[in-house]
């Protein structure tokens, strides 16, 4: 499912307009990203949580040139730690 089927199957559910549906999407994405690039995190009871961790830099190695090493640097990534209700609904799916 993408963004543009989320947004319809929300306004059939919910009863608003498609571009409402897709103004909702879109805010929910743009508040979870200005939240993480905050250093917070966003829980959402029963679903999972949404937060930022810090990636240490390691040494990788080039894949044009194998004996050369090359420094990776350290970055902020997303991460998504399912909820238990997400859980036991996809354990439960089969």
């Amino acid at each position: 499912m993408n963004k543009a089927e989320l947004a319809q199957t929300i306004a059939g559910k919910v009863g608003v307009s498609k571009k409402e549906a897709s103004d909702m999407v879109e805010t929910f994405v743009e508040i979870v990203t200005n939240t993480l690039k905050d250093g917070s995190g966003v829980n959402i009871a029963g679903f999972g949580a949404f937060s930022a961790r810090l990636r240490a830099g390691r040494v990788g190695v080039n894949p044009q040139n194998p004996k050369e090493k090359i420094q990776i640097p350290s970055v902020v990534v997303p991460k998504f730690k399912a909820g238990k209700g997400l859980k036991d609904a996809l354990k439960n799916k089969g």
